[in-house]
């Protein structure tokens, strides 16, 4: 039986093991072909922290500009 190269951390995102580096972080490193910036935040646009497909994750500069995305989605669709 082969072991996974990923596990899901306590708060239920995935990481690799070796390095324990967040997936959503290393897809969009790929996509873009450079590291981010340590203050980027990853958002998982379905709100499922294991879906780390390139179309369901977006980069967002800072911690504020995601909380404002959160305030808006839960005006505009009274959730998240």
């Amino acid at each position: 039986m082969r072991k996974s190269k990923v596990y899901e951390d306590k708060r239920g995102y995935l990481r690799f093991r070796n390095s324990g580096k967040p997936v959503h972080r290393w897809v969009l490193e790929k996509v873009f072909g450079h590291k981010l910036s340590p203050g980027t935040v990853v958002h998982h646009k379905n709100r499922d922290k294991t879906d780390n497909r390139r179309e369901n994750l977006r980069a967002l500069p800072n911690q504020k500009k995601h909380d404002a995305m959160h305030r808006e989605n839960k005006r505009r669709f009274g959730r998240w």
